[in-house]
């Protein structure tokens, strides 16, 4: 069987596992399936390779999960399975196959060709996650724990021996801390953009330099539902002469353009894309170009997005739709009052720049400040403003990055978009 002949876990077989005690009484979250167990909640830390086999025990010396260990992560241990789950190769394998075939049967690739083919811990591989880009698929390892239990190749050459398989390069991207931003595995070395179709949008992907893994793939979904909302307001904004929208479009924190892409494709007069950073705004226009949208119809203006808004809302400068996707704002739990506090202060002012029945598309990707929170601090903003409205949608991250039911946490991306009146 091919579960026998693939192996992809490092550590060789007959590895004698490291022994964790857990000290707090968190075994019913652990039987749930929480993936992670923080190193205070564990009794020792044990010294060991970071990716080594590991088991967790109750005080009491009963097993409730296997996994790999890490004795300098905060997160000490990740779970792969329960107690009555033998974790080896072929567990490792039955999750691909898992993964794989959820995917092949969610994307049409005539028409989206772009996906998170492994979640991590929301697919039952703690730390690994791998992005495909048309032909290319980019694996990225979390922390040293997980670079020590995968092993990157023989995962590479399983994706080139799936049946229909469309990839033919493998790039591994390292932390953005690192000396190196990553290293091919197999195929040429991805020296320039891949070009990827995303419901029938065509983007170009930099999968080397590019921030995460080239591409916010998570907000696929969110940028799908703007060009839904820019062809249901367009009339709304119609010249009384003329059958043609005068929509117009503001994307803060706009990156290579996904969002303007969608509303220039989706009747969109004209779309101003803002990013403090010069490559993402060459990139926006050429994906911009890359759809055969109008060049007279976009605008790339750098700027600090806190700024911009600030200063369009006190020029009273307003746009029909405009969208904020900020970066995450929370990198810990300790950081969440005052990015709730930047949140506010840059929806405040978004809110002030939307035109009377326009729409406000606000998001966050922090995964300290649940979704409960951060509607709230939307609502606290719109208040601010004095804009009262209606709300549109209240989404969150599509069905290629999924998580554990009982890790709320890793639900972190959060998309609302509202109506505001006069």
């Amino acid at each position: 069987m091919a579960a026998q002949t693939k192996t992809f876990i490092k550590a060789p077989n007959g590895s004698k596992p490291v022994h964790l005690t857990l000290e707090k009484s968190l075994s019913r979250t652990v039987k749930l399936g929480h993936p992670w167990i923080f190193a205070d909640s564990l009794s020792k830390l044990p010294p060991a390779a970071p990716g080594s086999l590991a088991l967790c025990k109750t005080k009491n010396g009963q097993i409730i999960a296997k996994g790999f260990y890490d004795p300098k992560s905060p997160l000490a241990f990740k779970s792969l399975a329960l107690v009555n789950e033998r974790l080896d190769d072929a567990l490792i394998q039955k999750r691909l196959h898992r993964s794989w075939n959820m995917r092949m049967q969610l994307f049409d690739r005539a028409s989206t060709n772009a996906y998170r083919l492994f979640n991590g811990e929301g697919d039952g591989l703690p730390g690994l996650v791998c992005d495909v880009y048309n032909d290319t698929a980019v694996f990225k390892l979390d922390g040293a724990g997980a670079e020590g239990f995968y092993d990157v190749q023989a995962l590479a050459e399983w994706l080139l021996t799936q049946r229909s398989s469309p990839i033919k390069t493998v790039y591994q991207r390292f932390k953005s801390n690192s000396a190196s931003r990553g290293k091919l595995i197999v195929g040429d070395y991805p020296e320039q953009p891949v070009q990827i179709l995303e419901n029938g949008a065509v983007f170009q992907v930099d999968v080397v330099h590019g921030q995460k893994t080239g591409f916010f793939l998570d907000q696929r979904d969110s940028r799908a539902c703007v060009g839904r909302l820019c062809r249901a307001a367009a009339p709304s904004f119609s010249s009384s002469s003329s059958s043609s929208s005068r929509l117009r479009c503001l994307n803060v924190f706009g990156y290579t353009g996904g969002f303007s892409v969608y509303a220039g494709r989706s009747n969109a007069s004209s779309v101003t894309t803002v990013d403090v950073a010069d490559k993402a705004l060459q990139y926006a226009t050429a994906n911009w170009q890359l759809n055969g949208l109008k060049d007279t119809a976009h605008e790339s203006v750098r700027a600090d997005a806190f700024d911009f808004l600030e200063d369009a809302a006190k020029s009273k400068d307003k746009w029909d739709l405009v969208i904020v996707d900020p970066p995450s704002f929370a990198p810990n739990q300790a950081s969440v009052e005052r990015a709730k506090a930047s949140y506010k202060t840059l929806f405040t002012n978004a809110a002030r720049c939307v035109q009377p029945n326009g729409i406000l598309a606000l998001s966050s990707c922090s995964s300290h400040i649940n979704a409960s929170a951060f509607s709230e601090i939307c609502c606290s903003a719109l208040a601010a403003a004095q804009r009262p409205g209606y709300a549109l949608v209240i989404a969150g991250q599509p069905e290629d990055h999924p998580s554990p039911i009982f890790a709320e946490e890793l639900r972190y991306l959060k998309f609302n978009c509202y109506q505001l009146e006069g």
